[in-house]
């Protein structure tokens, strides 16, 4: 068997995929192997573009948020963005390039850390000959297979942090404050963080908002005396009868760019009451920084859970979370649907009984 084993990171960085790296070149280099970083993403793999990952190139790095491998959301082998002679973009499939560059990379398998959209790609490779072993990632906590990904519970922890901030000047000018957060098409961190940091609203993507109940329960609470409110909202909601707020329409080689859903909120309510209304929009700012002790640990059992799994062969399996536990389930499960927050499910409930306007 090859001594050699690959590892990339794949889509949007996110807090914790360097301990994850760590993991892997720490333990893997115990059972003598030598770990090859491929950058950027798949681009790496068509470009051919490695670096060597010793252990001393990743000491040091276990707080660090990012990836030193680098990372991209537009590296689709099967829908990759090629510019010609003339300047101009098309979309071509390079999957073939990228098997033959794995195979001259000697590799007794390759890790893939990412998110759906990564894992996906990672299983479509398989039939093209790369043995591949998943790490889940991504602040958006979708992924079916698993309790908790990479950097979900550091984005948790910005977006409370952000808005326990926010309360003080809601207060101090009577002010309505929305705060957008990530999370695309499910409500994970909305939700989460909303109830944590006392929300009276949380809006998220499962089900479209009744701008109605949302001023009802408003004008509810600044009726009763309370003169400031916090209302929180995924950046993938959208009214009934609405559509998405989005910054950049998909394509074949990238996804819809989300973003706008607070602003939009905020015309709705400003142009039917009185209320001064403010929104934050927190971005990128959850995805930086110095990764929780919950996702360094998270991150670290992955990166040890990946490597047994190459070195036993089981290609095609992800590593997962579940009951505590660090198990493994098949790639093709994993990326079989998203995650999202269950309408009837116990956040909703918890809210509910806390009296938070859910708007549905």
């Amino acid at each position: 068997m090859t001594k050699r084993i690959g590892i990339l990171t794949g889509g949007g960085d996110c807090p914790g995929l360097n301990a994850a790296i760590c993991s892997v070149v720490k333990y893997a280099t115990r059972y003598g192997y030598e770990v090859v970083g491929i950058k950027d993403a798949f681009k790496g793999l068509y470009e051919y573009d490695t670096m060597p990952l010793p252990q001393t190139r990743v000491r040091g790095i276990l707080d660090r948020g990012g990836t030193i491998l680098g990372s991209s959301n537009r590296a689709n082998p099967f829908a990759y963005p090629c510019v010609g002679e003339d300047g101009k973009e098309s979309v071509r499939d390079v999957s073939d390039i990228c098997a033959a560059n794995y195979q001259k990379m000697e590799l007794a398998g390759l890790i893939v850390i990412g998110g759906d959209g990564t894992q996906g790609i990672a299983h479509q490779m398989m039939a093209k000959g790369v043995k591949v072993v998943g790490i889940p990632k991504t602040i958006d906590n979708d992924l079916e297979a698993t309790e908790y990904t990479i950097g979900y519970q550091t984005a948790v922890n910005v977006a409370v942090d952000a808005i326990d901030r926010l309360h003080s000047t809601a207060e101090s000018h009577d002010r309505i404050m929305i705060c957008e957060v990530m999370g695309r098409y499910a409500g994970w961190i909305a939700m989460n963080a909303g109830i944590a940091s006392g929300a009276e609203v949380i809006l998220i993507p499962e089900v479209d908002y009744d701008i109605d109940k949302v001023i009802a329960s408003l004008d509810k609470r600044h009726q009763s005396g309370v003169s400031f409110s916090i209302v929180v909202v995924a950046e993938g909601t959208k009214p009934k009868g609405g559509g998405h707020s989005l910054l950049k329409a998909g394509d074949a080689t990238q996804q819809e760019r989300l973003g706008g859903a607070g602003h939009h909120l905020a015309e709705q309510i400003t142009a039917r009451t009185s209320y001064d209304v403010r929104t934050t929009v927190l971005g990128h700012i959850q995805r930086g920084g110095t990764p929780s002790a919950f996702d360094r640990l998270l991150a670290t059992q992955f990166g040890v859970a990946a490597v047994d799994l190459l070195i036993a062969e089981k290609f095609g399996r992800v590593a997962a979370y579940r009951g505590g536990k660090i198990v493994d389930v098949s790639m093709d499960k994993a990326i079989a649907k998203l995650k999202r927050v269950q309408e009837d499910g116990p956040l909703v409930k918890t809210a509910r009984s806390l009296g938070i306007e859910l708007g549905f």
